[in-house]
């Protein structure tokens, strides 16, 4: 499986999206720039978002980094 973080990454190139974008999805642009940083471990509200808005498979997700 790829990386969650590569994987967020990979979608945001494909649909355009930017770190404010992302910050919609997860809540806080602070979030936004953490999860991207690898920083902070994805919540399991967080990757029901990235799946539903993002269309990110759910089992890339929960791999922990």
């Amino acid at each position: 499986f790829p990386d969650p973080v590569e994987a967020i990454k990979f979608r945001m190139e494909q649909l355009g999206y930017n770190q404010a974008d992302l910050a919609k999805v997860v809540g806080l642009k602070s979030r936004a720039s953490e999860i991207l940083n690898k920083k902070r471990r994805l919540s399991l509200d967080m990757i029901r978002q990235l799946h539903d808005k993002l269309n990110i498979p759910t089992d890339v997700l929960i791999q922990s980094y």
